[in-house]
């Protein structure tokens, strides 16, 4: 599996990973909520890696940039419908 693949399959994942962090540690603050989403979200790539040849050559500059993205996520979802009133 190419970086690509491993990459697009990852964002795929950062929805659900944020909605059972969210679900699961509601009462924690959001800065434990994003460890909680970058964990899930980091077990699945190790995973994927785990089957095929490596193609991340800095996990911790991917998990920093993975953090970013699920900042990201996490305003766009604060700002749709799906936010709570």
């Amino acid at each position: 599996m190419d970086f690509v693949n491993v990459f697009v399959r990852a964002i795929a994942l950062i929805p659900g990973a944020i909605q059972g962090a969210e679900s699961s540690y509601g009462e924690k603050t959001g800065a434990q909520k994003k460890t909680a989403a970058v964990e899930i979200v980091g077990a699945a790539i190790a995973v994927a890696n785990a089957v095929s040849t490596r193609h991340i050559a800095d996990p911790d500059k991917f998990t920093a940039g993975l953090s970013q993205i699920i900042d990201g996520v996490v305003t766009c979802m604060n700002a749709s419908i799906w936010a709570k009133p």
